[in-house]
């Protein structure tokens, strides 16, 4: 009995998102269809520079949400105003593909969004004009996985959305079918 997971929004997608898209869309070729590509989630901890708990924090809080082990990104330039130096760490990223992506997806959106207190939908103008979509969140505590007790300071995260959709059009689309919860 091994059966191999799939992810429930993975599914949906191949049995029926993919076909009402072409629909929808046009397109003369299941295969131009937009999909998901990756999710790029990340965390910039600028207090770092003084405290470097902070960025072994965020590399385990990170660690929790994604469910991958993130990369430290260091400083490219030294900024003197800042006290920032060259190579000096300042944040955690993380890239999500295939089963790991599906699965924080379907978590942000039907898990995480309904624990933001008065949500009212993520904004439409976040889209970049070829199809990504980004949007911050000030307070990662609404993932599950976060323990309340165990952090120190609250930290906000970026997640941005690739798609191989050419426009904001097709990609909007394509995440309305998933069930993401624009603003009106």
């Amino acid at each position: 009995m091994s059966e191999k997971y799939v992810n429930r929004l993975k599914s949906k997608y191949t049995n029926e998102i993919k076909s009402a898209l072409k629909e929808e869309l046009s397109k003369d070729n299941i295969n131009a269809v937009p999909r998901l590509e990756k999710i790029s989630i990340n965390i910039g901890v600028g207090a770092a520079i003084t405290n470097k708990k902070l960025i072994e924090d965020a590399v385990k809080e990170l660690t929790l949400i994604s469910g991958q082990k993130p990369v430290i990104r260091k400083a490219r330039k030294s900024i003197a105003t800042f006290k920032l130096r060259e190579g000096m760490p300042i944040g955690t990223s993380v890239c999500l593909r295939d089963n790991m992506m599906w699965d924080f997806l379907d978590r942000l959106i039907n898990i995480a969004f309904l624990r933001v207190k008065d949500f009212r939908g993520v904004l439409v103008k976040a889209f970049d004009g070829r199809g990504n979509y980004s949007l911050g969140l000030k307070d990662f505590m609404i993932f599950p996985e976060i323990d309340f007790n165990k952090v120190e300071t609250v930290k906000g995260l970026n997640v941005t959305i690739v798609t191989s959709a050419t426009n904001d059009k097709d990609a909007k689309a394509l995440l309305e079918k998933f069930g993401m919860p624009f603003r009106k």
